[in-house]
């Protein structure tokens, strides 16, 4: 018997005869096996959250880069194939600056996801070229709205109250969908978010591999370490630690 998806698979513009575009679930299957990381909306704006893998203590856990300024009022969160995910960052910043200079004003949160997905689905057309290993959680404020937006390698985006990318995804979803509340404070969407994020993992939260981004009206911040273990310390341990 012929493996799956053999002969259907070396192109990506070739469909299977059941429909299927095996090179773009090929680049799912690359933010499956990402880190996982979180978004949740609350009162004021959006709360990314993400795990660093920290697969060596040699590594020093700030050179491991997944959350992105790309305006004062939007941010990136990844999972999957970090080196893709940067690219779209470049691209999603120069997006925001002809933004600027042509329209004289910041660009709207939903405008930059489709334009971004738009660019990721054209790498799902054309020969000579593979789709993004990555998949975006892109948060932002603007005119008092909140988004948040949840990207797939095939170019697809769905809007979202609380989501989540990576390997953990289908975990911290369910635990969303029984506990997310609409008019949540910033300490109880981070409280909630570093706890679905750890119904996700086999271990405890690592201190110094969780790192936290707000964005609100104020504009796109990192909360210092000091600050995110003021939140992981406000949690309940957990029965088996």
């Amino acid at each position: 018997m012929q493996p799956s998806g053999r002969g259907y698979d070396h192109s990506i513009t070739m469909f299977s005869p059941d429909g299927r575009l095996f090179q773009v679930e090929y680049a799912r299957e690359s933010v499956k096996r990402g880190t996982t990381t979180v978004g949740l909306k609350f009162r004021d704006g959006v709360i990314l959250i993400c795990d660093k893998r920290i697969a060596s203590r040699l590594i020093l856990p700030e050179s491991i880069e997944k959350m992105f300024k790309i305006d004062d009022h939007i941010g990136f969160a990844t999972s999957g194939l970090v080196a893709d995910a940067r690219q779209l960052v470049d691209r999603a910043r120069v997006e925001c600056q002809v933004n600027r200079i042509t329209y004289a004003a910041p660009i709207p949160v939903d405008t930059l996801a489709k334009k971004i997905c738009d660019f990721k689905q054209s790498f799902t057309q054309y020969g000579g070229a593979r789709p993004y290993g990555t998949a975006l959680l892109i948060g932002g404020v603007e005119d008092g709205e909140i988004h948040l937006f949840e990207t797939d390698p095939s170019g697809a985006y769905q809007s979202y109250h609380a989501g989540a990318i990576g390997t953990g995804r289908s975990t911290v979803v369910e635990y969303f969908e029984d506990n997310w509340k609409a008019g949540m404070t910033l300490s109880a969407g981070v409280k909630l978010g570093l706890e679905a994020l750890r119904s996700s993992l086999d271990v405890a939260l690592n201190r110094e591999a969780v790192e936290i981004t707000i964005i609100d009206g104020d504009g796109y911040r990192n909360l210092s370490r000091n600050e995110v273990n003021t939140h992981i310390d406000k949690l309940k341990p957990l029965e088996d630690e």
